[in-house]
């Protein structure tokens, strides 16, 4: 018996096609012609699997040996999917929690710049140290040199040599009287035209005897400063830099005020 292969499943069916030529020529009604089949001429047929209407597509050898194999995986939709193009146009979320920790970090660094800038100073500001000087009528009888610094709070070189003068003044106060005397107290008018101050930072440098040896002006390297305290102190007659001027604030800007405590040096 001859066989056929089938398209729906790919198997082997055995052919039907002489008896179902015998049947339907039987199932004719008897005034219909009868049709002979001419011997060693018959046209092959095939069989073909109609699926349902409701069905869903056949799927060819190819793709049934692919889905046994489970090489075939489902397609994503694309209403579910998104091109590149169109992720990296969606715009980020911002972070919250990241900028308050940004803010966070910014004012603690703010705080520990400010820290930075004291602890150079010791601790002490313009004002802190011109509370921690010797009065100016003491330092002039208590039988020590003395170093008479004229200043103001507005003075940016003032403050900018501060730190170095506090170090200085810390190795010397006990054989040496610093003295700070701000400029903008009008209780110091005598001493100012005393000492021709002009420009501040003005640095006066006296004997025991209260007598001026020289002066600095301005800003100058630390070593100026350091070589006429230590000349000072060793009761030297004279200073290794008794007139020197670098860059100072014009004492002809001072902000005049009356102070309440006229007993003040500040």
């Amino acid at each position: 018996m001859a066989s056929v292969t089938s398209r729906c499943s790919g198997l082997l069916l055995p052919d039907l096609r002489p008896g179902l030529a015998g049947l339907r020529s039987r199932s004719r009604p008897p005034s219909s012609p009868r049709v002979s089949l001419r011997a060693g001429r018959r046209r092959p047929r095939t069989l073909s699997c109609v699926a349902p209407p409701d069905s869903a597509e056949p799927k060819t050898d190819e793709q049934q040996v692919k889905a046994e194999l489970g090489e075939e995986k489902p397609q994503p939709s694309s209403s579910s999917s998104s091109t590149p193009q169109e992720a990296a146009a969606e715009p980020p979320v911002p972070d919250r929690g990241l900028n308050r920790r940004i803010a966070v970090l910014t004012t603690l660094a703010a705080v520990g710049l400010f820290g930075s800038q004291r602890l150079q100073l010791g601790g002490f500001s313009l004002k802190d140290l011109a509370a921690n000087a010797v009065p100016y009528e003491e330092a002039l009888s208590n039988g020590k040199p003395t170093v008479v610094e004229f200043y103001a709070d507005w003075c940016e070189v003032c403050r900018e040599l501060a730190p170095d003068i506090y170090k200085i003044e810390q190795q010397y106060k006990d054989r040496i009287n610093f003295v700070m005397l701000n400029v903008d107290n009008t209780k110091w008018e005598q001493e100012l035209d005393e000492f021709g101050v002009e420009g501040i930072p003005h640095f006066a440098f006296l004997d025991k005897e209260g007598n001026e040896e020289g002066n600095v002006v301005g800003k100058l390297p630390r070593q100026y400063f350091l070589d006429n305290v230590v000349a000072l102190s060793s009761g030297d007659p004279t200073i290794p830099h008794a007139r020197a001027v670098g860059q100072y604030s014009s004492a002809e800007f001072r902000k005049v005020h009356q102070v309440a405590d006229p007993r003040s040096h500040g």
